[in-house]
């Protein structure tokens, strides 16, 4: 049996509009255009999604587990409707002050799932619109990406050196990974 291959995104930012206000609600959780195809095409050619999402709103008190729930309830319906599937989510609910090993840059999370999959992160596609999310895939052996929206331009304005694939965003970057072999 084939062994299943994974590519790991970003939630804000990356899938969808991100907010300095945090997205809060459901009613503030909009996909960035395309980026539900993009799941979908990357389902389309074998590819489980899996979403790798910090989450301080959690320990900063302006939403609770419930609500996070249903926000991603919406995610994962609207890209069911585009044909996607995200086959996991994991976020971590800690602060920036917060001494958790599951808060990006830190690579906890990627590791959590990579020991629930019992799956290598060596190679495997993460991407992301910020600094951190491109940090922690390195510290595994990842393959990070990054996107030029949400946070992606700041991003790449502070760092202009990033030697790794740059995309416009989500659907772009799955196309690339859709094509190689």
């Amino acid at each position: 049996m084939a062994e299943d291959r994974y590519v790991l995104l970003d939630r804000d930012g990356v899938i969808n509009r991100d907010s300095d206000d945090f997205i809060r609600s459901p009613e503030q959780w909009l996909p960035i255009e395309g980026s539900l195809e993009a799941i979908a095409l990357l389902n389309e050619h074998g590819y489980k999604v899996v979403v790798i999402t910090n989450q301080s709103g959690l320990a900063r008190g302006l939403f609770d587990a419930a609500m996070l729930e249903k926000i991603h309830a919406k995610m994962q319906r609207m890209t069911e409707e585009k044909g996607g599937k995200i086959d996991a989510i994991y976020f971590c609910p800690h602060g920036p002050d917060d001494a958790c090993n599951c808060r990006k840059p830190k690579p906890g999370l990627l590791e959590a799932f990579a020991a629930d999959k019992n799956v290598s992160l060596v190679g495997i596609a993460v991407i992301g619109d910020s600094l951190r999310d491109l940090q922690s895939a390195q510290a595994v052996g990842a393959s990070p990406i990054l996107v030029k929206t949400g946070k992606g331009l700041q991003t790449l304005h502070n760092n202009p050196n990033l030697n790794i694939p740059i995309f416009e965003n989500l659907y772009d970057a799955a196309t690339f990974i859709t094509s190689r072999p």
